[in-house]
C-alpha cells in the first residue's frame, strides 16, 4: 500500500526542506504520514506521546506542526492551548489530524488557535496543499 501510494502522489520540490512536527500515536498513521511527507520533500520528526513535546520542539524548531488530538498521555486540546500561549511558538502553524469528527471538536480546535482541521481518513492531496499554503503564509 505504502509502495503504490507513494509511486502515484506527486514529488514536490522544495527549495530547502521544510520541517514538520508529527504527533500522531497510532504507528501505522505516522508511519504512511512520516513516509508520504518524506516523500514529498519535507523533513519529519514523528513523536507517538505528548510527553517530549516541547523538548522536541526546541532541538528540531518545525516549521508546522500536524497534531492528533486523541493521544495516550495528554489531550491533544491541551496541547494546543499551551503553544498557542508561548510567545516563541505561538507562528507555528498548527494543522490538526484527528478522528474527533464533530463539528463541535473542529470549533474548539479553531478556537484553541489551530490553523486547519483534518478529519481521519484524510486526503493525503488536500493535506499537501494545505501545508503548503500554511507555509507560504510564514514566508
Amino acid at each position: 500500500m505504502t509502495a503504490n501510494l507513494l509511486h502515484t502522489s506527486p514529488r514536490l520540490s522544495l527549495p530547502s526542506a521544510k520541517k514538520i512536527l508529527l504527533v500522531e500515536d497510532n504507528d501505522v498513521n505516522r508511519m504512511l504520514l512520516r513516509d508520504y511527507l518524506s516523500h514529498c520533500g519535507y523533513h519529519i520528526q514523528c513523536l507517538p506521546t505528548g510527553s517530549n513535546f516541547f523538548n522536541t520542539i526546541e532541538k528540531f524548531q518545525p516549521q508546522l506542526i500536524l497534531l492528533d488530538l486523541k493521544l495516550p498521555d495528554v489531550d491533544g486540546y491541551f496541547l494546543l492551548e499551551l503553544i498557542k500561549q508561548q510567545p516563541n511558538l505561538e507562528a507555528i502553524p498548527i494543522i490538526i489530524v484527528s478522528a474527533f469528527a464533530f463539528q463541535s471538536d473542529r470549533e474548539h480546535a479553531m478556537k484553541l488557535g489551530a490553523n486547519r482541521y483534518f478529519v481521519k481518513p484524510i486526503n493525503l492531496t488536500d493535506l499537501i496543499v494545505a501545508i503548503e499554503e500554511e507555509l507560504m503564509k510564514k514566508s
